[in-house]
């Protein structure tokens, strides 16, 4: 492999992983997909981060598929198994157990957009647009745009957004919950990190726990999440976290958490 199309910076516990095909919208064909599957597997790994930011570089977040390169592939087992790879980037952000924010710096349509919905917090830029463009196309939603945008805004909203593909912005965006906050470009990258650093000072091990039940919240009836909670708060209760936690309360100071 040549050149790598994601760039991955390290800096104060955050990780920031960069698509960098910016020449083709960082649209996903295989080698980007490799890549970026191998720095999440890699920042997974890596106990020392604590935050992901997920961003794009150029003027796009990601544009989705990269068209020429689907329309390369012949061999239906080789689409498969790109279709499979691409979804299971998704896998990988939803189910680290790092919150992971993403940066959307200006469009994210088709397996973008998705990839921006499979993380944890979504900041975007005013003049982002976002759009399920796959039907413009003749394709499916994938990159688990079909689990994850119907939980996001609703299963008639969903379909509207899917059947049509046509671009909202971020404004729209906003109002129907596909993203947390809106900022003027120019602050976008300021206001992420802002918060990236808040996260950074949380509790990592807290953070961990609620990420999993609220990914998973969906498939839980009233018994069986508060038979968990009674687990995991067990289990909270005996870190040195939470011991940190209360006594940086009773001393009126900031707790330092170390995720033990």
């Amino acid at each position: 492999m040549s050149q790598k199309t994601v760039l991955l910076e390290v800096k104060d516990a955050i990780a920031t992983i960069t698509l960098d095909r910016p020449k083709a919208l960082n649209s996903l064909n295989d080698e980007l997909v490799d890549d970026l599957t191998e720095t999440l597997e890699k920042v997974k790994k890596d106990d020392e981060i604590r935050v992901v930011v997920l961003t794009g570089n150029g003027k796009a977040f990601s544009a989705g598929g990269d068209l020429n390169y689907l329309v390369s592939i012949e061999d239906p087992i080789c689409a498969r198994k790109f279709i499979s790879k691409a979804g299971n980037i998704a896998s990988l952000v939803i189910t680290m157990d790092k919150p992971v924010i993403a940066m959307v710096n200006g469009v994210a349509a088709g397996a973008g957009f998705n990839l921006a919905l499979a993380c944890d917090i979504v900041y975007c830029a005013e003049s982002s647009r976002f759009g399920q463009s796959f039907a413009k196309v003749g394709l499916v939603p994938d990159c688990a745009g079909m689990f994850l945008l119907p939980k996001a805004v609703g299963t008639h909203k969903a379909k509207e957004l899917m059947f049509t593909g046509d671009l909202i912005d971020a404004k729209t965006a906003l109002d129907l919950g596909v993203v947390n906050k809106v900022f003027p470009d120019e602050t976008l990258r300021e206001e992420t990190y802002k918060f990236a650093k808040r996260l950074v000072r949380s509790a990592p091990i807290s953070l961990s726990l609620m990420k999993k039940v609220i990914n998973k919240s969906g498939d839980l009836d009233l018994d069986t999440a508060t038979e968990l909670e009674a687990d995991l708060q067990t289990i909270c209760m005996k870190t040195a976290d939470h011991k940190e936690g209360v006594k940086a309360f009773m001393e009126k100071r900031a707790p330092v958490f170390k995720g033990k």
